[in-house]
């Protein structure tokens, strides 16, 4: 399995995201043609830089008359910030003024980065991811301003730079063709950073939302090093957190920032390999979210966890239990990647009568899954297949299948389940 790890000991941003890509391998081609087929007059600038000590790569996104932009995500004038440094953080904040501005700073509405975007000759699936990005940075700064997604008047965040920066990271995503993303937990910074409405803590509020649900930590140096671009990709990427898995390293990039403080490598590293199945299981890290009810009707707290599977939870139990005064009650709980959170705690609190969530991360074991299909007397069935280390350990026929084939042939559907590990067992000993 080809995966790769990202370690944000100094945050992460959009160009330090690209800057690792190439480094890492990624041919410097496909940005160039990603960028030109936006068709918004952008370039892009690659260099080589020491970052205390360490050669790493560097993007600038040039606009049409060759100028460098002014970055909105470059982990310096916009994007680093220090307490003695005052900077204006409105590039990711509503724009409440529409007064004239330079064509290159111009904000944008959602609907106009999804029209540029769909324009593109690019993949549908590089289209999808870029486009999915913005819609996670419009989403989070409609949460804080409290104003629909699509009324949204983007700042810097519609600039040219900062989308070329996403659909960039997109097509280099897809281009490398990475099977699983991990992610260490990731170094926010800290200090305080000029808003558009005053001064607020790191991180800033539109960075912090696209960051619940997401191991995070305070560490020096004193700066801004988690960007809302940065976090956007993250969420996108929907990564395991954790450690280092064990792995068969085969390129390693590093992806600068803007700054070079003393003492302090500015970088972001990205390992790229292959994940190395010694005998161990592959882990990630799940959400879990849970509620106990004791007044709710049981039809609503099912069609709740019904619900909760089609808005993406990977698993949902109702478990008795007694609650105070001994009424008796349902425990609620959902599992899902961490990108989930959000839309499933909405869920929660909307659709139950719950007055609070308890959310809590776990490190979760799993055996590699696979599916195969057999063929019975009532129909091909597909088998869920777990193995470790390439050795099946567990195989279950999947109960939709044997339930269709029962009804079809009107049969007991425990014949139609026996029936399949029959033929799955059969295969494996010719």
């Amino acid at each position: 399995m080809r995966i790769a790890y990202l370690d944000c000991f100094a945050g992460i941003s959009g160009d330090m995201f690209l800057g690792a890509l190439l480094d890492a391998g990624l041919s410097p081609q496909v940005l160039h043609d990603t960028v030109a087929s936006l068709n918004i007059g952008a370039s892009l600038k690659i260099d080589k830089v020491d970052r205390s000590g360490i050669s790493s790569t560097k993007i600038f996104v040039l606009d049409g008359e060759a100028k460098k932009s002014a970055s909105h995500d470059s982990h310096a004038n916009d994007h680093v910030h220090e307490h003695s440094t005052q900077h204006n953080h409105a590039h990711h904040e509503v724009a409440h003024s529409h007064e004239k501005k330079s064509d290159h700073h111009h904000g944008r509405h959602l609907s106009a980065i999804r029209k540029i975007i769909d324009f593109s000759d690019l993949d549908s699936k590089v289209k999808k991811a870029a486009i999915q990005t913005f819609e996670l940075l419009g989403a989070s700064e409609a949460k804080i301003h409290n104003v629909d997604v699509e009324k949204i008047h983007f700042h810097e965040v519609g600039a040219v730079d900062a989308i070329v920066d996403i659909v960039a990271a997109a097509a280099g995503i897809h281009a490398l063709a990475i099977d699983r993303w991990f992610c260490s937990p990731l170094n926010i910074g800290g200090g305080m950073v000029d808003c558009a409405h005053g001064r607020f803590p790191v991180p800033a509020p539109a960075t912090a939302d696209l960051l619940r649900g997401f191991p995070t930590y305070s560490a020096d140096p004193q700066m801004e090093l988690v960007t809302p671009t940065g976090a956007a990709l993250i969420r996108t990427l929907a990564p395991a957190f954790g450690p280092q898995p064990t792995m068969r390293i085969q390129n390693i990039g590093y992806g600068a920032g803007d700054r070079n403080p003393k003492g302090f490598p500015n970088v972001l590293r990205l390992s790229i390999g292959e994940l190395e199945q010694a005998g161990e299981p592959a882990s990630d890290t799940v959400t879990v979210l849970e509620t106990a009810l004791d007044d709710l009707n049981p039809q609503v707290i099912a069609y709740v966890a019904e619900q909760a599977l089609q808005q993406g939870a990977l698993d949902v139990m109702l478990t008795p239990v007694v609650m105070k005064k001994g009424r008796p009650g349902t425990l609620l709980t959902i599992l899902c990647d961490p990108d989930k959170v959000s839309v499933l705690e909405q869920l929660l609190l909307r659709e139950t009568s719950t007055l609070g969530i308890r959310i809590h991360h776990e490190r979760r074991s799993c055996l590699d899954r696979s599916h195969q299909s057999v063929t019975t007397p009532y129909g091909d069935i597909r088998i869920k297949v777990g193995s470790l280390a390439s050795e099946e350990l567990n195989a279950t026929p999947e109960f939709e299948d044997c339930r269709a084939a029962a009804s079809a042939h009107d049969i007991p559907v425990k014949q139609v389940i026996q029936s399949a590990i029959a033929a799955y067992h059969a295969g494996k000993l010719k």
